[in-house]
């Protein structure tokens, strides 16, 4: 009896052992633990066929740390909690969650209302399906016009007329795409489609409604004009089997699956007493219980955005706000900003004429670059008349014409005038080094924030306890 409690026992503790390493821990960040199944998650997202800069294992976890250590320091903020985060947080946890919920009796009953509410409007009447051509007759046309209108309908009706029946529908194809005034329905030799009572104009209605399929009225008048009608078919309105799928289809298209589970999530949570979020939390954990992939993708839809916000926060937004610091950057790093050749740091002026040119020019001395386009605008524009308009920016040779005409004088160059502003001219001044880092402001922005954020991680790295085990990293998509 002992063997056999002895030998009961070894296995649970095996079984357990075996559950608890199936997954096993491969880093922990703060002291949480992520599994080597999330790992491989993210690893295998970033290096699938078509990544250029495809890493290796190793190469990888040290950028997986940096992520998570940016996770780590946005829940130590406390960002997760802040309401707009939330709320976009909660809102992608109802999108994982809907597709789970639609509630097919919800569609059913939309869809039989769909229907019951089309057939009552039809009030028992045939489906027609007919073609027609029109003649255009404004209702205040006046007694000559009305006379060529009547002309010009009965002359396409005397030539119908003249058709045999079995060539009918045909020819009336043809004289709709030449004489037709309606050139949409023209273009498909006067088809209207398929319609019901109360969807045409009530004087082309009460006419198609007498017309038996393959028939033809004479002209008929209404609001717009004169009309010849040709009944293609007709039959009573079909059942709700019959259109069943079609309904499905349009509800559907409209967000019906949906609405039926945003009515079941509404319906329960008030009928439990609690929460739409609650309920939503309940049922995404469940959810993620049995479904690996989806878990991963919550996980990674997460920390995303905490890493995003905590980033955006403490080195994005810093760094684009500190032009001191960036200024500093400039200076200590010139030599990585050097260009080439020398650039035209200034303003292309369009004028009406060349005395507006000019005026233009005598206003922007002693006045700061920056505030070239605001001054010139402001003086010489108003909401009637626009007498010039400008072009900011530092040009090397070849990026404009007008600057290489007029600036860098070549010879080959042809002005570009802006259509009515025939005058150019230039404002400015040329530079063969960056002045400042403004004139440089996106390289030297990019490198600075990139310095900033390497820092900042390294004060992460420092901040927050990280365990890496390598023996669970060598098994990374060997298990």
């Amino acid at each position: 009896m002992k063997k056999i409690v002895f030998f009961v026992a070894s296995l649970v503790a095996s079984l357990s052992a075996v559950a608890q390493t199936s997954d096993p821990v491969i880093m922990k960040i703060n002291g949480k633990s992520i599994t080597r199944s999330e790992f491989e998650y993210s690893f295998n997202k970033n290096n699938s066929d078509g990544v250029l800069d495809k890493k290796s294992v190793e190469e990888y976890v040290p950028l997986y740390v940096d992520f998570k250590l940016k996770v780590a320091e946005a829940e130590s903020q406390r960002l997760d909690t802040v309401p707009s985060l939330r709320k976009e947080l909660d809102g992608y946890k109802e999108q994982m969650v809907i597709p789970t919920l639609v509630d097919s009796a919800f569609i059913e009953r939309e869809a039989r209302k769909t229907y019951d509410n089309t057939a009552a409007r039809f009030e028992g009447q045939d489906l027609l399906t007919a073609s027609h051509i029109l003649v255009l007759m404004r209702q205040d046309a006046t007694a000559e016009q009305q006379a060529a209108a009547k002309v010009r309908i009965d002359s396409i009706y005397g030539v119908l007329q003249a058709v045999p029946k079995e060539q009918l529908a045909e020819k009336f194809a043809e004289l709709a795409k030449e004489k037709s005034d309606d050139k949409g329905s023209a273009q498909r030799g006067g088809a209207l489609g398929q319609f019901g009572k109360g969807m045409m104009i009530p004087d082309f209605e009460q006419a198609a409604y007498a017309l038996k399929a393959g028939e033809m009225s004479a002209p008929v008048k209404s609001t717009v004009g004169w009309h010849i009608i040709y009944l293609v078919d007709r039959h009573p309105f079909e059942s709700y089997e019959f259109h069943h799928d079609n309904i499905i289809k349009f509800l559907e298209q409209r967000g019906i699956r949906e609405a039926s589970a945003n009515a079941y999530l509404d319906s329960v949570s008030s009928q439990r007493g609690i929460t739409r979020t609650e309920l939503v939390d309940e049922l995404l954990e469940k959810i993620l219980e049995s479904d690996a992939d989806q878990k991963n993708l919550a996980q990674e839809y997460y920390d995303g955005t905490l890493m995003y916000e905590v980033t955006k926060k403490d080195v994005w937004d810093k760094a684009q706000q500190d032009h001191a610091g960036m200024e500093a950057f400039f200076a200590a790093h010139k030599k990585d900003y050097a260009w080439d050749a020398p650039r035209f740091c200034g303003i292309i002026i369009y004028a009406k004429d060349a005395a507006t040119a000019s005026k233009a020019k005598k206003l922007l001395k002693g006045v700061d670059e920056e505030d070239y386009a605001k001054t010139l605008v402001a003086a010489l524009n108003n909401d009637s008349v626009k007498m010039v308009r400008v072009e900011r920016g530092i040009y090397k040779q070849g990026d404009n014409a007008n600057v290489d005409k007029l600036v860098f004088k070549q010879k080959k160059a042809e002005l570009k005038p802006k259509k009515d502003f025939p005058v150019v001219d230039v404002y400015g001044k040329k530079a063969k080094a960056p002045r400042t880092y403004k004139d440089v402001r996106g390289q030297v922005a990019t490198d600075y924030q990139n310095m900033m954020e390497k820092q900042w991680v390294e004060g992460l790295r420092k901040k927050f306890p990280v365990e890496v085990f390598d023996d669970v990293v060598k098994t990374v998509n060997k298990n």
